[in-house]
């Protein structure tokens, strides 16, 4: 299967789970969309925070094609699941967000940390194919204009002697988050019990397995009500949109 052709199943409606351990190796891209009016407040609260929020691609407004080489991607139907706010209140999580785009949507892209999943299994670190568990802490975001919040962060178990291994494999792709953000103790980032997430699934840890916490694309969805605007959209978290592209072709 070919990133085109999950697209194609996901429009179709024939796939609607999240897309982590799928053609690995594929850029996949968490979503943010927001009307032109608060796209530059948005837009600058990525660039503050380029460790959560890496940008890969920005649309022009009222058009739903993603901007990048390759296949023609409708950006409101090729994700598996979306999330949507009107005037700061979550209203819908559909499948698709045709009914909720406006003429002046504006389609940010961001870097999703199931890229590097792939490297990392490759080196001999073992990564489940679930979509990882998601976590919000107490580490304070750059604040840009209205939007400030804390971030959000992903985690995967690494064992002990592997430690470095994932760090220097993961600082590879800064598409992907890059590096690790905390390493050990899940309290120093204000996550009380690392068994609830907000997202995801929490996979087994040996016992000479560490938490491995890696800064998460999710992080706009905790910032987006503070906007209070008539309407913006994401993805599901896990539900990414997979590109034609290779996470080289983004530095």
């Amino acid at each position: 299967m070919t990133p085109a052709e999950l697209r194609s199943r996901i429009a179709r409606g024939e796939w609607t789970t999240p897309t982590a351990g799928v053609l690995d190796d594929y850029q996949q891209a968490n979503l943010v969309i927001v009307p032109q009016a608060q796209a530059y407040a948005l837009l600058l609260f990525c660039l503050r925070n380029p460790k959560a929020c890496p940008i890969l691609a920005v649309g022009d407004a009222g058009d739903p094609r993603v901007p990048l080489p390759g296949a023609a991607i409708d950006i409101r139907t090729m994700l598996p699941r979306y999330r949507v706010w009107q005037q700061g209140q979550l209203v819908a999580e559909p499948t698709d967000v045709e009914a909720y785009w406006r003429d002046d949507a504006v389609a940010i892209l961001l870097g999703c940390s199931h890229t590097f999943d792939a490297p990392l299994r490759r080196a001999g670190i073992p990564v489940s194919t679930a979509a990882p568990p998601v976590y919000t802490t107490t580490l304070p975001n750059v604040p840009a204009g209205p939007l400030a919040g804390t971030l959000v962060v992903s985690m995967r178990p690494v064992p002990r002697a592997r430690m470095s291994q994932a760090v220097l494999v993961t600082a590879r792709y800064p598409s992907g988050h890059g590096a690790p953000v905390h390493i050990g103790d899940p309290a120093a980032l204000g996550i009380a019990d690392l068994q609830a997430p907000d997202f995801g699934v929490v996979p087994p840890l040996g016992e000479d397995d560490v938490p491995v916490f890696w800064a998460c694309g999710v992080t706009p969805q905790q910032v987006l009500p503070q906007l209070q605007s008539p309407y913006c959209i994401s993805h599901y978290p896990g539900h990414m949109l997979v590109l034609d592209q290779r996470p080289e072709a983004f530095g």
